[in-house]
């Protein structure tokens, strides 16, 4: 094993797939000259060239439009969004063009892209900065919804995207750039749908994504002092979702709070929720309980927002509400 930073992984993920084929290609804001905006792509510049590391324009509509365009006629784009933010201007080629493709033309099309960038919360960025669409990209059948949460997975599942032959969404954040973890040295894919069980326990299991599962080792940390044993499940793949994972996991412990950093109406905590209640409702000791951030926009206040995002606290809480303490 090596030890990389997020951001190297994600680079050497597009790098090793770059390498072997000729018809990928990275393109968006500052992804070339600049290096990425937060760094993602260092270096990529000067190994394979303007041609296919494209500098565009602060035009989200227009670059990923060209590149649905491209991956219908056989090239295989990583369109870069500077943040998911901006990617609601060019939301339309992603839900009405990238993931109804091969279904509108009967197959005859299809369109194997990767749309990658931060998303949620970065700190003090406000209102339109910081909001997380994982459940909206999720809602939309035809795409894939991948939110890693370090840089072993995200180097593994960033490789399975681009190889894919349909469009994934591949979310990471802006706060786990930095981050450094152990990344194997051979060559290795993660397959996407398949969930993790980070830590394994037996009184209460804890469902979590992305960055904000930090929070849940947080607290399992403390509950452990207290003789609580938690059993964690990094999700990984937001849609195709791993239920047989989250299942498994319930029927043993009988309790389950799920963490997610998104608003609390209509997520993905609210879908995991659902599937445990109509498939495991009889193994559940407590309801679900389910933690998100506060539903208001974001503030930028850094008091307001340490309110308004979900922390280790809020998963102590939880835990201990399910398990009547």
């Amino acid at each position: 094993m090596k030890t990389l930073q997020f951001r190297q992984a994600i680079a050497e993920a597009m790098s090793e797939e770059m390498r072997k084929d000729d018809s990928i290609y990275l393109m968006g804001e500052e992804v070339a000259e600049y290096n990425g905006a937060y760094k993602a792509s260092k270096g990529m510049l000067d190994e394979f060239g303007p041609e296919r590391v494209i500098d565009t324009p602060i035009s989200e509509l227009g670059f990923a439009g060209i590149g649905v365009g491209s991956a219908m006629n056989g090239n295989r784009p990583i369109i870069e969004y500077m943040t998911f933010n901006f990617c609601l201007v060019g939301i339309d080629q992603i839900i009405n063009n990238a993931a109804k493709i091969r279904q509108m033309s009967g197959g005859q099309f299809n369109c194997p892209i990767v749309f990658r960038g931060p998303t949620a919360s970065a700190g003090q960025l406000a209102a339109t900065h910081s909001q997380a669409f994982e459940s909206w990209f999720a809602n939309c059948p035809g795409l894939k919804v991948v939110v890693p949460s370090n840089p072993g997975d995200a180097k593994g599942l960033l490789k399975s995207a681009i190889r894919d032959d349909d469009p994934v969404i591949f979310m990471e954040s802006e706060q786990m750039y930095g981050d450094k973890g152990e990344v194997p040295e051979d060559e290795y894919t993660i397959p996407i749908g398949v969930a993790d069980i980070k830590r394994e326990g037996k009184d209460v299991t804890i469902v979590s994504f992305g960055k904000i599962i930090k929070e849940a080792y947080k607290a399992a940390d403390t509950l452990a002092e207290e003789g609580i044993s938690c059993e964690i499940i990094d999700l990984r793949t937001v849609r195709p979702m791993d239920g047989d994972a989250i299942l498994n996991s319930v029927k043993k412990t009988n309790r389950l709070v799920v963490l997610e950093e998104a608003w609390p109406f209509g997520n993905v905590a609210s879908e995991i929720t659902y599937l445990v209640q109509s498939e495991a409702f009889d193994y559940l000791d407590a309801p679900v309980e389910k933690i998100n951030t506060a539903d208001t926009p974001a503030p930028y206040s850094p008091v307001l927002l340490e309110e308004w995002l979900p922390n280790s606290e809020d998963v102590i809480k939880a835990v201990k509400k399910v398990l009547y303490k």
